[in-house]
């Protein structure tokens, strides 16, 4: 699948950070969005396995994750949406984004269209 972006809708669709920080919990019964960038200070988060069981429970279609580890992170979440390869249902687009901040990683979010357009969501770690 491809994400397109179209810079005409880059200026809609975000919630502002303060709005739109989530604690992750096994207990929170509030669903995710569309769009989520993970935003990890410390390299801590918790199981990428029942985090990703969530996303794809939530219909998550994209998910960015900024700051430490994030490459080796979104590696972990490819995986485990993948799981064994069995079902070809599961699909999360991902991107990481070593060296950025947080607003960039905002601005490549919003830009995504079709069927990835939708509000940003920023889930904090650390």
């Amino acid at each position: 699948m491809t994400a397109n972006l179209d810079r005409s809708q880059c200026d809609q669709g975000f919630m502002g950070h303060s709005d739109a920080v989530s604690a992750i919990s096994s207990t929170s019964s509030m669903p995710f969005g569309k769009k989520i960038i993970l935003h990890v200070r410390s390299g801590t988060v918790p199981s990428v396995d029942d985090l990703v069981e969530q996303f794809i429970r939530d219909g998550v279609r994209f998910v960015a994750v900024v700051g430490q580890d994030c490459a080796r992170l979104e590696d972990m979440i490819d995986a485990a949406v993948v799981g064994d390869g069995s079902d070809s249902s599961r699909f999360i687009l991902t991107s990481s984004h070593p060296g950025e901040t947080l607003d960039e990683a905002v601005e490549f979010a919003r830009c995504l269209s079709g069927e990835y357009a939708g509000d940003v969501e920023i889930v904090e770690f650390g």
